[in-house]
């Protein structure tokens, strides 16, 4: 598995120091199955998921998803980083740890090239997701 420097520095945040162990349940969703067929925001992209009770995953996720997806299916193009969501990329519906827009907000899962990667990136809430982005999120707790 390969890292960008944005995953690494999501990785030595404090998220990571004493993570609570809890079982998830996750689901993948495109950004058009959410009820959005022209993109939206992150903010409006995620509010149409709590609206379907879908719950933002806890930022650990990325990293134990990807490893529990080593098998994803590999993106159609090998570019990794060209300003909008990479072909084949499911990002980790999870809610960003800062408001600085350089600051990673979360990570996302994508095989390029044969090798899986843990990414992380970065947006403002300017940026709008394409309708056929990607995203896992939690299904809600069974009790």
């Amino acid at each position: 598995m390969q890292l960008n420097t944005h995953a690494e520095t999501l990785l030595a945040g404090p998220e990571f120091d004493a993570p609570r162990e809890r079982t998830l349940r996750i689901v993948e969703r495109t950004v058009a199955e959410l009820g959005l067929p022209e993109g939206d925001v992150q903010s409006r992209v995620y509010a149409a998921a709590r609206a379907q009770g879908l719950h933002l995953c806890p930022l650990i996720t990325g990293p134990w998803l990807r490893l529990a997806l080593l098998d994803q299916t590999g993106a159609p193009d090998s570019v990794l980083s060209a300003g909008r969501a990479p072909t084949g990329a499911i990002h980790i519906a999870s809610a960003p740890v800062s408001d600085d827009v350089e600051h990673p907000k979360g990570f996302y899962l994508r095989v390029a090239d044969g090798v899986p990667w843990l990414r992380g990136y970065r947006c403002d809430d300017t940026y709008v997701w394409p309708a056929d982005q990607r995203l896992a999120f939690a299904l809600p707790d069974q009790t």
